[in-house]
């Protein structure tokens, strides 16, 4: 299984802009798609009006996975894919291929983003967003819903966060993707400022200094990053 987060843009050369000055590095780029990586996360600008943010998951066999999505959600076809929704409100594509791509990652934390932790989704039903999303291939490996979050992951190690509604003290954009990087994240923030890139958010809730530690920036089809100290 391959993750993909897809972006939406007016202007492949705009968001391309964006994220090469983040340290991204194209993999790949035809027709309406330009796909790069900062070795961790894999993220493909679509210039299809259609497009949504979401989350595209490749693989060569789906069909055991609909039959169950079905059961607990609608799944609708569409060409070589299925595309469903989870709770948080992204398109979720599911496409199916013996032709999986074989893509050279760049060496991982290539961007100025730091640590990727993986994807990042607000959900009011987390109960029902965990079990799609296990019944897609993920496993719950830290965290608990009476607790407001649940990190899952597949084989791959491909992380996806459920965050429930109203746990989170800021701005939440789904999705979103989360890096952590400790007592560096504020050489980090430094870093994306001299870059001149727009911060959307400057966070001080977390400490009693009102120092902002954490912020959140977002791409140009609406994609968030959150840059946080843990």
């Amino acid at each position: 299984m391959i993750t993909i987060l897809e972006t939406p843009c007016n202007s492949i050369d705009e968001s391309s802009r964006f994220y090469s000055k983040l340290g991204f590095t194209t993999i790949d780029k035809k027709n309406n798609h330009e796909i790069l990586s900062d070795g961790k996360i894999i993220i493909d600008i679509n210039n299809d009006i259609y497009t949504r943010p979401g989350i595209r998951l490749i693989s060569d066999n789906w069909t055991n996975t609909i039959i169950n999505l079905k059961k607990i959600t609608k799944v609708v076809k569409a060409d070589n894919s299925y595309i469903l929704s989870d709770p948080s409100g992204i398109i979720i594509r599911l496409e199916q291929t013996n032709d999986i791509p074989k893509f050279q990652l760049p060496e991982e934390n290539s961007s100025i983003l730091g640590n990727c932790a993986g994807i990042s989704l607000e959900c009011l039903n987390t109960d029902l967003a965990i079990q799609i999303w296990e019944t897609i291939g993920f496993k719950m490996v830290s965290g608990s819903p009476e607790n407001g979050f649940v990190i899952l992951a597949n084989d791959n190690g491909d992380g996806i966060s459920i965050m429930q509604y109203g746990a989170c003290p800021h701005m939440f954009f789904n999705p979103s993707i989360t890096y952590f990087n400790g007592k560096n994240n504020i050489d980090v923030i430094n870093n994306i400022r001299d870059k001149k890139i727009e911060v959307t958010e400057e966070i001080t809730h977390f400490n009693k200094q009102n120092i902002v530690d954490n912020i959140i920036i977002r791409d140009p089809g609406g994609v968030g990053f959150f840059i946080f100290s843990d």
